[in-house]
């Protein structure tokens, strides 16, 4: 068998998971299901495989939330920098341009970072069979057996079975309205996954026929990369020139090697707070609670907290999803809704919509906690070695030790800065500080 490469693609915003997902920390890296974001169970389900190289598609806001969580499950995994968002198709494309490089006969298993999978025998069953197909020069999808006439989805009709145990695809069908997808369901149609399996050389011969101009910006972009701290840059001269596209459509819809491998895994693109509900253990009255939550009377109710106490009485069919900053309260069947809510806040230039209020970057997290006319407060947990620019105003260290270019601050110490420090964590530190407006970078 050819070398297998897992490539995880891994961008979005996850808007309809508001206010727990965001454009700065999308749902890929939130904790939903599990102990685990789905980002990491994607890894451990192909690592699981003998993957030959695990490989990460990411934006630069991304690298360094890829490369924590990557380090939490003791994954080593290869990091690719789209320079910026293109949809799927020239990702995709330099990903193969780049497994190309590594072993011209590799095996590419494309997989989205934000999907839920339950048995993950059950998908290592399905992506051997994607393998084998991939290995004899068809472009293989995953399609999932329906549970419901989902219209949140698109739709594969199949077509005459081959070897392999894949079926050629008769056609792509795009979401359907509910009776039309009640029909796709009786005549034996699969959901379409969006997760893929193919020789790299295969895919970048179909972009040349098809897409000439992405497959040449994606060898391009490969070519001319670069290496920094660790991470392969793809050039921003090349990479902008491949035009904006799925695969789908750049190649899925016009190949002739278009295959299905049909997969039995209970499935989810965790696409929105009812998808969440679904996938969640529950109680005998269909209640699913996260964090500290406590629910009295209440049947079918997803009550989930990252922050303050919830509690939840004599309610039913209803999401109460609470984050420091947000909450959100809506029906079960408005889930959908929730992107309207985000445009919302955007037309009314809310950053709620963008960014979460606690942030995390080059392992400092901080945390608001309140803020004055002239003043605000903030809790900074840093990991050990962390650097910290410390501004101009009072600190108190609650726990660990920083030490700097003239001052060591212990556990307990309290200082007032005249002017900004830079500090190193020695070992893992909490310190509090407190500093003017003006001083708070926008």
């Amino acid at each position: 068998m050819n070398a297998l490469y897992p490539v995880i693609l891994c961008g979005g915003s996850g808007t309809r998971l508001w206010p727990s997902s965001r454009p700065d920390r999308p749902k890929q890296f939130l904790k939903l299901i599990g102990e685990r974001s789905s980002f990491q169970e994607t890894i451990l389900r192909v690592t699981s495989m003998g993957a030959a190289e695990v490989v990460i598609v990411t934006g630069q806001s991304m690298a360094e939330m890829v490369e924590r969580q990557a380090a939490e499950i003791g994954a080593e995994v290869t990091v690719i920098i789209e320079p910026e968002a293109r949809d799927s198709g020239p990702a995709i494309a330099a990903a193969a341009a780049y497994v190309m490089t590594r072993d011209p006969k590799g095996l590419v298993l494309m997989l989205a970072a934000d999907h839920h999978i339950v048995e993950p025998d059950l998908f290592r069953e399905a992506a051997n069979v994607a393998a084998c197909a991939a290995a004899d020069g068809w472009i293989v999808t995953f399609g999932i057996r329906p549970t419901s006439a989902a219209t949140g989805f698109g739709y594969i009709k199949p077509g005459e079975s081959l070897d392999c145990g894949v079926q050629r695809v008769a056609s792509f069908v795009e979401k359907p309205d509910e009776i039309t997808a009640a029909q796709y369901v009786r005549d034996g149609y699969y959901w379409n996954s969006g997760n893929f399996a193919f020789a790299a050389s295969i895919l970048l011969e179909e972009l040349q026929q098809y897409e000439p101009t992405m497959a040449a910006a994606a060898r391009g972009a490969i070519a001319a990369a670069r290496t920094e701290d660790g991470r392969l840059l793809l050039d921003r001269g090349f990479f902008v020139q491949a035009p904006k596209k799925s695969l789908d459509y750049a190649v899925m819809e016009h190949t002739q090697r278009a295959v299905v491998a049909a997969a039995s895994f209970t499935w989810s693109d965790l696409g929105s707070w009812d998808a969440i509900w679904t996938s969640s253990l529950q109680d005998a009255t269909g209640n699913s609670a996260t964090g500290d939550v406590h629910l009295i009377n209440t049947k079918g109710v997803l009550a989930r907290s990252n922050g303050p106490f919830v509690g939840v009485i004599g309610v039913h069919d209803l999401m109460v999803i609470a984050e420091p900053d947000a909450v959100l309260i809506c029906h079960r069947n408005d889930a959908q809704a929730v992107k309207v809510m985000v445009d919302v806040l955007k037309a009314n230039g809310r950053d709620i919509a963008h960014r979460h209020a606690t942030t995390y970057s080059r392992g400092v997290e901080r945390q608001p906690l309140t803020r004055t006319k002239s003043a605000i407060v903030e809790l900074w947990r840093a990991d050990d070695g962390a650097l910290l620019s410390l501004p101009a105003g009072a600190i108190h260290v609650l726990e660990g030790r920083l030490v700097g270019a003239g001052d060591t601050f212990e556990t307990g110490a309290r200082a007032d800065l005249a002017s900004p420090a830079v500090v190193h964590a020695a070992g893992a530190a909490v310190v509090l500080l407190t500093r003017a407006v003006e001083e708070v970078s926008l």
